[in-house]
Parts: structure tokens; sequence; C-alpha cells
């Protein structure tokens, strides 16, 4: 069984810095694109940032200049660094990623069960 398991969220003030892991799990053959999405409150989820396999990463023009996207094949990871944090980041972060399943044939998404971020003082 394939999960991604997220850890890093907590409460910061604004200003201040988080780093968000998530690592896909399970009988793995491959990992495709890997991404953040966040929900705020009131709002439909939405993406932050993604990592394709090959090529460069992808940023929301909210976040760009703030937050860096990375990914180690090797250990199936994918972080999220976020700095400049403002009270409007506060939400649920979700990881996601497209994955085939060790005897599958074909790669479908997965989403992690979501971090939650708050900034206020």
């Amino acid at each position: 069984q394939v999960q991604l398991v997220e850890s890093g969220g907590g409460r910061v003030s604004p200003g201040g810095s988080l780093t968000l892991s998530c690592q896909a799990a399970g009988s793995i053959t491959s990992v495709s694109l890997m991404a953040w999405y966040r929900q705020t409150p009131g709002s439909q989820r939405e993406l932050v940032a993604q990592f394709p396999p090959s090529g460069t990463e992808t940023y929301a023009d909210f976040v760009k200049g703030r937050f860096t996207i990375s990914r180690d094949d090797a250990k199936k990871t994918v972080s999220l660094r976020m700095n400049s944090l403002e009270p409007d980041d506060t939400g649920v972060y979700y990881c996601n990623a497209w994955i085939r399943a060790r005897g599958k044939g074909q790669t479908r998404e997965y989403w992690g069960q979501g971090t939650q971020v708050t900034v206020s003082p």
C-alpha cells in the first residue's frame, strides 16, 4: 500500500519559517510529479509548488521568492521550505504525488493527510 506521510506543520509568528516534509512510503516502482497544495480558510485547495521528475520547479505567484520546493528521489521525499510566512499562509498543506505502485501498470495520484500551518502573532 502506497501512502504519503507528511510532517513539519505547526504555528509560527509572521515573518517566521517552517519546513514541511513528505515521504512516499510503500511498494513503489516510480514517483513522477511531486507537489504541495494548500487549503486556506474559506478557499478551495490550490497549488503552491510542484517539482517534475526532470525539469524545473514552479510556484504559485503568491509564494514566489518566499517558498522553495525540493525533492530527493533516492529517499522519495519532497520538502517545502517556507520563509517570510504571512497570516494569509495559514491553512492545511497537502503533499501530492503521482506514483506507480509496484505491480501496477499505471501511475495514479496520491495525497497526504494534510498538515496544519498557522501563522499568527
